[in-house]
């Protein structure tokens, strides 16, 4: 899935949150936007393994919840919403293709690596590959709660992401083609 699509979906989650407690919106918003972006900086590295944990993000996110609850403050709900985007953001990642450039091609049956198992799963292909128009609609849909509930610069922020969204969704079949070979 997109980027976006994951910054969407933490943003989704900690919305009810900021509703009822206001005073912790930006903290929530903050934490899950960087939780959602987070896992890809592994694109450089090995991706969706270095910083993917679809399995043990769980144990980080658990725990931030509940410390978040007994103490709430503007940073244990930020880390909260980070920890538990972060994983979110890893979890999906096997409902998609695989992480190479053309998942369209079908070539890999590794979409995300449980390190906890120490193996691949395999990808479900429910969104075919970031980007797609099923991607592209989820991303919209999600970014309906936040347009709701956040206000200020993360409306901005919120459309733009739409916006981002819908360009990269018109054009990522095309983006191989245009890729320098030492990319792939």
């Amino acid at each position: 899935m997109m980027a976006t699509t994951h910054v969407f979906t933490g943003l989704a989650a900690v919305a009810p949150i900021a509703y009822v407690v206001p005073e912790f919106t930006l903290a929530l918003a903050v934490g899950a936007i960087i939780g959602g972006f987070v896992p890809d900086f592994d694109l450089v590295l090995a991706h969706r393994r270095t910083l993917h944990f679809p399995v043990a993000g769980l144990a980080t996110a658990a725990p931030a919840v509940v410390f978040a609850a007994v103490t709430p403050s503007s940073s244990t709900l930020g880390l909260a919403a980070f920890a538990v985007t972060a994983w979110l953001h890893a979890a999906s990642d096997a409902i998609g293709g695989g992480p190479e450039m053309d998942p369209w091609n079908d070539r890999t049956d590794r979409a995300v690596y449980d390190h906890v198992r120490g193996r691949w799963i395999r990808p479900r292909r429910w969104i075919r590959y970031d980007g797609a128009p099923e991607d592209a609609a989820i991303a919209v849909a999600l970014a309906i709660p936040a347009l709701v509930v956040f206000d200020g610069w993360l409306t901005a922020v919120i459309v733009g992401g739409v916006v981002a969204s819908l360009v990269y969704a018109l054009v990522r079949r095309r983006l191989v083609a245009w890729m320098p070979d030492w990319l792939e």
